[in-house]
């Protein structure tokens, strides 16, 4: 993987990260909101989240397919180790 690769793959990862984080917030938070809060508004804000969070969960799963098929589609270090092989070869 050359160098621009490495740097799209950190920011890939870096946003699945992110989004990963998000999901998992809101669960727990519609978890503790429920016990904590006791309003008319809880159970909206309840459904309202985890609604969000399975969009967000679906969304999450795309783009992390995305960025698999996108990492198996890099060209491998072979050609590195061609390059080494040759060297030893010459030496």
């Amino acid at each position: 993987m050359d160098e621009d690769a490495k740097a799209r793959l950190k920011l890939k990862f870096y946003g699945l990260t992110v989004e990963l984080n998000i999901i998992v917030l809101l669960a727990a938070m519609s978890i503790a909101i429920f016990f904590i809060i006791h309003s008319p508004y809880t159970l909206p804000v309840i459904i309202v989240m985890l609604i969000l969070a399975l969009v967000l969960s679906l969304d999450f799963v795309k783009r992390y397919r995305e960025t698999k098929a996108w990492i198996y589609a890099q060209p491998e270090k072979s050609k590195e180790v061609d390059d080494s092989k040759q060297k030893e070869k010459t030496e």
